[in-house]
């Protein structure tokens, strides 16, 4: 990526004077930039209502509007658009009227094209800030682990090969795998080994988007486009100029809005929704998907010559299940996450729970191992975890469980037993009836008989010591 792509702006130019007008209508492009030169504050507003410009340069005094009076209606009209004021006329009470007026900046008139090019690096600076502002607000989450891929097995080896080898280029990638893999840690990765690290970094879920609003989202809006478009908006691929955009669950685009995307690719041109005019944007494109693209294509649901746009390479991502000898390091990491970057302590993570762990076969992935542990957590008490603190969809391994049978069998003992010489026994019962009716899902019964499952877990291990001891 260049740093003209990346300093290229989308410049409004006013001024009455034709001689200005013509150098800057030269000047500008020169310079790789995208001008619209108008010759008065009439057309000036004519323009920003039809299209989207990064800064204006306005004269301040003009027959008609002055710089002032367009300033004053860019508030409303443009508010993403920065006014540069370019007037010979400086003084300490218009320098005291532009912060009021909320003005970027004031160009000396006559201006050198030093001081030009100064000027709109500086707007380049503050767009660039703005729309790293804007990613961040949209991908900010309460607790978010880096791009580090945990885990050395060999199928994660070579994913961190292939990332590594494609990141520093401006390829599209395509990330397959099952949901809860990590596709977006992976193109959060590839994003940060690329020469776009410092650019934004936008991931957006395309399953998430409201079908009648997706165009708006990807490509912006102007105000007044449709019902509800209150305030001119930038769309996805305008925020994530310079930078890369994760799409994430890409099988759930619709048929129109992929002809869109595919347009996008082919042209990196985007046109905000209400807009005639459309502007080019640098925008790297990273796809993730947990559906077969290729049968989609057979069924007529997917576009082919999409397909071949956005797959230059593919990463498939390994399930869990298929790199279990990566489970301890990513149970060190996840709850190093869980505890905000805190020392997981020592013996914290128990050779039993590692068992546990490594018996499952995460049909939920890493982020199902995520929840495991986060329930492991706050059962525990700060303590060090135990299988007991898993939750009870996992797969345990305990010596000898009383089976289903072998409950019930327990029950009708106890109701056969005309009368009940302890509370203990009573209590036995309840606990054993509850798991019977709930076909032996301890969560479950925990939750009817109003106790903590690691207490009715304790209650069992008590009673199958009592049954061993009556066995021996």
């Amino acid at each position: 990526m260049s740093a003209a792509s990346c300093c290229k702006l989308r410049v409004l130019f006013v001024d009455d004077e034709p001689l200005i007008r013509q150098i800057m209508a030269v000047e500008l492009p020169a310079r790789g930039h995208d001008v619209t030169v108008c010759e008065d504050g009439a057309s000036a507003l004519k323009a920003l209502s039809e299209k989207s410009f990064d800064c204006a340069i306005l004269d301040l005094q003009m027959p008609g509007l002055t710089g002032w009076d367009v300033a004053a209606r860019m508030k409303e009209l443009a508010p993403d658009t920065l006014a540069i004021i370019h007037t010979a006329h400086g003084s300490m009470d218009a320098a005291i009227q532009g912060l009021r007026m909320r003005v970027f900046d004031f160009l000396p008139k006559p201006c050198s094209l030093f001081d030009l090019d100064g000027m709109l690096l500086r707007v380049a600076d503050h767009r660039n800030l703005m729309n790293k502002t804007i990613a961040l607000e949209k991908t900010l989450r309460a607790v978010q682990g880096g791009s580090e891929l945990v885990g050395d097995s060999l199928a994660m080896q070579r994913v961190k090969r292939l990332t590594d080898k494609i990141a520093p280029t401006d390829s599209s990638v395509l990330i397959l795998g099952e949901t809860g893999t990590g596709k977006e840690l992976v193109a959060r990765r590839i994003h940060e080994l690329s020469p776009r690290s410092s650019m934004p970094f936008v991931a957006v879920n395309c399953g998430a988007l409201p079908e009648q609003l997706i165009e708006s989202e990807f490509f912006g809006h102007r105000k007044g486009a449709f019902t509800g478009a209150d305030v001119s908006r930038k769309g996805l691929l305008e925020v994530a100029d310079g930078g890369t955009l994760f799409l994430d669950e890409l099988g759930e685009l619709g048929k129109a809005m992929q002809v869109k995307l595919l347009r996008f690719l082919e042209s990196g041109e985007v046109r905000r929704v209400g807009e005639n005019e459309a502007f080019h944007v640098d925008v790297r494109i990273v796809c993730a998907t947990n559906r077969p693209l290729t049968d989609m294509i057979a069924a007529g649901t997917f576009r082919e010559d999409l397909y071949f746009r956005i797959n230059t390479f593919e990463v498939p991502l390994p399930a869990l299940r298929d790199r279990k000898e990566d489970i301890p390091a990513l149970a060190q990491a996840l709850l190093a996450r869980h505890l905000k970057g805190r020392r997981v302590p020592e013996g914290f993570l128990s050779r039993d729970v590692l068992d546990v762990l490594s018996k499952h076969d995460w049909p939920g992935n890493i982020r199902e191992l995520a929840n495991a542990l986060e329930h492991a957590v706050i059962l525990s008490d700060g303590q060090a975890l135990s299988p007991d603190d898993l939750p009870g969809s996992l797969s345990r391994q305990r010596p000898r469980e009383l089976g289903r049978d072998e409950l019930a069998s327990d029950v009708g003992t106890a109701n056969a037993t005309a009368k009940h010489t302890t509370i203990q026994a009573m209590e036995k019962e309840l606990i054993l009836a509850a798991l019977v009716r709930h076909e032996g899902d301890k969560p479950k019964a925990a939750f009817e008989l109003g106790i903590a499952l690691k207490t009715l877990y304790n209650k069992l291990n008590q009673y199958q010591a009592e049954a061993t001891a009556r066995a021996g």
